[in-house]
């Protein structure tokens, strides 16, 4: 299993239609690519953890969208509905990171580098 993972942040002064036009654009991609086997979205919360003073202020939400694999997510990648999520991502987001990971259970903490 491949995810991919994206924080992002929107911009302050995203107006509902611009945001409108970001989810949609993310409900297109999910829906037209058929390599995507899952999807979760979350927002962040803040609830007075020691750790939250310590990160940066770069994400309000988080989506994984899950591949079977690198294949699967490059389908998804080269895809003309990602190409416009990706023109939306630039016209909506104040700040974004992207990072891609392959499953490999608990035990593969033991392979730290």
């Amino acid at each position: 299993m491949v995810t991919h993972l994206v924080l992002l942040k929107p911009r302050p002064d995203l107006s509902s239609d611009g945001r409108e036009h970001l989810v949609a654009a993310f409900e297109r991609a999910i829906r037209e690519v058929p390599t995507v086997r899952g999807v979760r979205v979350g927002r962040r919360i803040v609830f007075g953890a020691s750790y939250e003073a310590r990160m940066p202020d770069a994400a309000d939400y988080v989506v994984l969208i899950e591949f079977d694999d690198v294949d699967g997510l490059e389908a998804y990648l080269h895809h003309p509905s990602h190409a416009e999520l990706g023109a939306r991502f630039s016209d909506s987001l104040a700040a974004a990171l992207v990072f891609d990971f392959e499953s490999v259970g608990l035990e593969g903490l033991r392979e730290l580098r």
